[in-house]
């Protein structure tokens, strides 16, 4: 049986469209800076109290609970106009990986009630904002080089 014979037109359409890092890139960036904006908000509408009292209980200054802010407010909106994008995506990684050592440690090798990982969102936030500064923001972004690492 002979395999069917396509217009190299229409592959060509599909396989550009297919084959976009670019767009990829993109729908990462949103996904991941969208979802930790979330938590920036919340935290700006409820508080962000709790950080300050386990910065001071394992040692760190307390005002160091306001970088919450630029980690899940400041950074993710970077990230998502694609503006500093690598440094924004840094800077996720550096609070996720603090708020897993600050409130999770716990869990760091357990299994959730369903049998997925207990740290599977925190996983996310992590290794997403850590694909981010390695991909960089991509075609489709508001900075148009003017950061060293967009």
């Amino acid at each position: 049986m002979m395999a069917k014979k396509y217009p190299k037109r229409r592959l060509l359409v599909v396989d550009r469209f297919v084959n976009n890092s670019d767009l990829g890139k993109l729908i990462l960036r949103l996904l991941v800076g969208l979802l930790l904006l979330f938590h920036g908000i919340d935290k700006l509408q409820h508080g962000y109290g709790f950080v300050e009292q386990m910065l001071v209980k394992t040692g760190f200054p307390g005002y160091f609970s306001h970088l919450v802010l630029v980690g899940e407010l400041l950074a993710p909106f970077f990230m998502i106009l694609g503006i500093y994008t690598r440094q924004a995506a840094l800077i996720q990684v550096f609070v996720m990986l603090m708020a897993i050592f600050l409130v999770h440690t716990r869990e760091l090798f357990s299994v959730s009630l369903h049998g997925g990982y207990a740290l599977e969102l925190q996983a996310f936030y992590l290794f997403g904002a850590l694909a981010v500064f390695f991909l960089g923001a991509g075609r489709y972004n508001l900075a148009r080089g003017i950061g060293p690492w967009d």
